[in-house]
This record gives structure tokens, sequence and C-alpha cells, in this order.
């Protein structure tokens, strides 16, 4: 069954075109990643779906009769001035709107005119067990606690669901929103990045609560490990089309490059086939006029209609364009870092405690841990802008970091990007614009500031900086948040080829399995040590004890 068509759709935002005569269908029971570049106009088909946006010319969005809509944005807009577990509490107004009436109902069987009118008390009773049935399949008094524990398996910590929202980060607001959405249970789920700021064990619960849901998902992730998990079709927004997929991530992209690759070997084809042909008509041509004969006038005429006729391929766009991201590491120290029983608090809570750990040259290491464990305390630890209670932390004598903050806080957002670039290389305008437009920001995107930047762009932004910063040590929070598939790519890349020493916190999973050869797991304030990637951190972790 058909929850949401879209039939010719046409959307023009200012003076670009978005999409052109676009159509798409999404099925009740399909579980959908929606995936393409940044700016490709995936949050803009959201929008149009929720009528946020109106199609042109004559194109239209229509839901099957009684499908209701649930939409994630990336950034969710709520109360300031309600708490996070009340603005939580209000994702399924039905239940609050099942209360009222029940009591309503149970107040009335003590008004004398119903419960004397045995009509009137029979329909009441029975509108009361509609209710109680509704109210029971809802959670019923148990509801806050089901609350509670949706916003816990998202992975914000006790108590903060009961601060004022506008105290709150943009992590746990964005976890609040979540909450408020899966509560709500709509027929067709709209999840803008819903996976952005949860830890590990906030993406297996979204990922299970999406395996599970009864009905339509659509996701935008660049999470490629969740798209292979939780998805059952890829659409892919490109350029201003759409490309269906039945099947997870990996199988979409072996089907796209082998696609990409027959349609190049078609292209080929028929560029040669029509060389022959124009040079089929050029040879008539100067026959007709050397032997001024309409014999081979006409050949040529007939041929150039043939030619004019034909359906010609378009060249197949084998590699969109991407940053150009090279970091220029540096031979160090063998030994980067060491922690000597480092420990640090935060008043009476205890972060980190007698933590021991050494970094050597070449190492790329992940860290990984449950929200507000610690893991941006040992990068700051390490920065040596945070000191540590107790213990020492030590960097080797030719160590030079370079830092990527996860909200972009290194960054001035007054500053354009000219100035930015310009302070941070000091080099010259010239020199900044090209270096820009290595990493996609043409040049009228200079003159702009970095607060008018999207999430994207920030990130590119800051890696072109760590780029400048000429490090032979990175310390990065959370790189691959905000990049699209392919910039994360180009990131792994890079870091395969970067001589020098990388200390990485990421909950992105598929990352670490292709860039870290060890895994710190931080948690309870201790750190543990494991070879390879996540898969091999995972599968360690949940392998059977041996029998003694």
């Amino acid at each position: 069954m058909i929850s949401i068509s879209l039939n010719h759709i046409h959307l023009v935002l200012g003076a670009k075109t978005i999409f052109k005569d676009l159509d798409w269908e999404i099925q009740h029971d399909q579980k959908i990643g929606l995936i393409g570049p940044n700016g490709a106009g995936k949050s803009s088909l959201f929008r149009l779906i929720i009528g946020e946006y109106t199609p042109e010319q004559g194109g239209a969005v229509v839901r099957a009769r009684g499908v209701s809509v649930g939409y994630l944005a990336q950034e969710p807009r709520l109360d300031p001035q309600q708490t996070g577990f009340d603005a939580a509490l209000q994702g399924n107004p039905r239940v609050a709107e099942t209360a009222g009436e029940l009591a309503r109902v149970e107040q009335s069987l003590n008004d004398p005119a119903v419960y004397g009118d045995e009509k009137r008390l029979a329909r009441a009773l029975d509108r009361q067990q509609q209710l109680l049935t509704e109210y029971q399949s809802l959670g019923g008094d148990q509801y806050p606690l089901r609350v509670r524990e949706v916003l816990r398996g998202l992975g914000l910590q006790p108590g903060e669901e009961d601060k004022p929202i506008s105290t709150l980060s943009g992590g746990q607001k964005k976890l609040i929103g979540l909450a408020r959405l899966l509560l709500s249970q709509p027929d067709v789920l709209l999840l803008d990045e819903p996976d952005n700021h949860l830890d590990l064990a906030g993406k297996q619960y979204l990922e299970r609560f999406i395996q599970n849901y009864p009905g339509a998902v659509v996701v935008i992730s660049h999470d490629r490990y969740l798209l292979d998990v939780v998805v059952t079709d890829i659409v892919e927004l490109e350029n201003g089309h759409l490309t269906t997929f039945n099947g997870d991530y990996s199988s979409f992209m072996i089907d796209k490059q082998q696609r990409l690759a027959r349609q190049n070997e078609l292209y080929q084809v028929q560029q040669r086939q029509i060389a022959r042909i124009e040079a089929a008509i050029k040879r008539y041509t100067v026959w007709a006029k050397t032997y001024d004969s309409e014999k081979f006038a006409k050949r040529a005429r007939a041929i150039q209609n043939r030619l004019d006729h034909m359906d010609r391929l378009e060249r197949p766009l084998i590699e969109r364009r991407r940053m150009e991201l090279k970091l220029h590491g540096w031979r160090g120290s063998q030994k980067v870092l060491q922690f000597k029983s480092v420990s640090k608090s935060f008043g009476e809570r205890r972060v980190l405690s007698h933590v021991n750990l050494v970094l050597h040259h070449g190492e790329r290491v992940g860290v990984i841990g449950p929200n507000g464990t610690g893991k941006s305390v040992l990068l700051r630890l390490a920065l040596g802008t945070l000191q540590p209670d107790t213990g020492e932390v030590i960097l080797g004598p030719s160590v030079a970091p370079g830092y990527y903050a996860q909200e972009h806080e290194t960054l001035d957002p007054e500053q354009t990007l000219l100035d930015t670039v310009r302070l941070a290389g000091n080099i010259g305008e010239s020199a900044a614009v090209a270096l820009l437009g290595r990493y996609l920001f043409d040049y009228h995107m200079c003159s702009l500031k970095v607060k008018e930047l999207s999430g994207g762009e920030r990130s590119r932004l800051q890696l072109l900086l760590v780029v400048l910063s000429r490090a032979n040590f990175l310390l990065l929070d959370e790189p691959t948040n905000n990049l699209d598939i392919a910039s994360a790519e180009v990131l792994e890349a890079a870091l395969a080829e970067f001589e020098g020493t990388a200390l990485i916190i990421s909950h992105d999973r598929y990352f670490l399995d292709q860039v870290v050869d060890r895994i710190l797991v931080v948690e309870e304030g201790r750190v543990a040590s494991h070879p390879g990637g996540y898969s091999d951190w995972l599968a360690g972790k949940t392998r059977p004890a041996p029998l003694s």
C-alpha cells in the first residue's frame, strides 16, 4: 500500500532549481535510507512532504487517507521554557486526550441523569471501556515511565530530562526531539540525521526501533553502518533526480558502480558511432560539392536526419567532485602521548580514574563509550587545555597536535571564510580563495561569515584548518558528524596516508572499521584498550566466554 506519493514535483528556492519533474512513492512498510551529497535537497524533500514547501507547476504530494506523518528536523523546534521531560511527554498528545476524556466519562457515571438512564449508562460504559483499552495500549499510567525509558535508551543521562530545554546542548535537544517523535507513533516517520549526537548504545536503540517500527520510516543519514543494518531500500538524491534501489547501502554502492560502468561503456560506444556517422556526412558533403552530385547530397541529408533523431546518451557522472583533503603529517617522537595514572573529577563526579595509556607514532586509535563518560575530557587533557587532578600527561618532544572540535567551537562565527583561512595559514587572499575552492567553497562563499555555514560546511572548513596546522598528532572529536558520505570517504583515505598519529572520538562505526587499528573504551572512569576496529571490538564483546 502506498502511504505517500510525489508526482511531477518541481521546487525552486531562490534562483536555484532543487527538483524538476520528480516522482517518488513511499510504501507503508518500507525502511528507506535517503542519501546524497550535502546540499542535494534531502531536507527540502522532507519539508515538501510535511507541507512547509509547496511544489510548483502542478506537482502534488498525496497522502493516503488517514496517514499521519512525523518529522524530525536536524534542529528540533522545542519550547525553551519546558523541561525536556515535559516536551517528550507531549510527544503523543493522544495520551493526555484519552486520559482527559476518560476522566470526563467516569465523572458522568456519577450523574443521576446518566446512571438513572439505562441507555445512556450503557453508552457511557461502552465508551469507558473503549477509552480504557486505548489508554492502556498507549501506555496508560505507565506512559511517563515509558517516556523516561525512551530518553534513557537514546542516551540522555539521568536528570538531564528535568532541566529546562534552554539549558540543554544541541545534542540533548536532538534526543528530546527524537524521543518525542518516537513516542507519537505516526504512520510515516521522516528522520533527518537522527543518529547525530547519539552514542553507540543510542544508535543501537534507534536501529532496533526502526527495524521494529510498524509503519514506514525514511531516514536521512550519513552513517553507512546504520544504513546497512536497518534499511530495506536506498533512495539517492543527486542533481535533482532520485535513484531507487531495493537493498542496503553496501549493495547499492556495488550496484551503482556497476551501473555507472555500463552506462559509461554504452556512452563510449555511442560516441564512436556518432563519430563514424559525422565522418560519413562530411565525406558525402565533400563528394556532393566536388562532383556536383545531388545523389551524394541526398545521402548526406538522410544520414544527418538519422543523426538528428538519435536518442543521445548523457555522459554519466562517474564521480562527483570531492574535497581535496591532504593531511601533511611528519614523523616526530616514537612515543607520542602518555597518560601516567591520570585522574580527573568535576566536583563530586569522578570522570577518569588512574588512567594509563601510551600512543606510539603511526597509530590510529578510536575512542568510544557512552556520552558523558569522559571521551572529550581525554582529548582536552592530551591537548593541555585541561589539567589532571593527579597523574601526568606527557606529549613527545617533537609532537605538534592539531584539534578538530565536535561543536566547531574553535571557529570564530563572526569571521569570514576568507579571513579564517588567510589568518590560519598566513597566506594571501588569492591563495586562500584557491584553497577554499579545493574544499568545495566557491568564490561567492568566501565572503560569508562562519555562522552562516551549514554543519557540513563548517566541518569541511575545520578540516581545512587542521591541514593548515601541519600537525603530526591529530585529535579529532566526531569528525564525520555533518559530513556527507563522499566527504567521510575522503577523510578516511587522507587518514590512511597520513604520516603521523591520530586519536579519534567517533560513534561512526563504519568509519572506525575503515580507519583505526585500536579501540579505547571509556566507561566508568576507566580506559580499556582493544586491538582492531569497531567490529573487532564488538565481536570480542559478544563472543561467549570459553568453557572451563
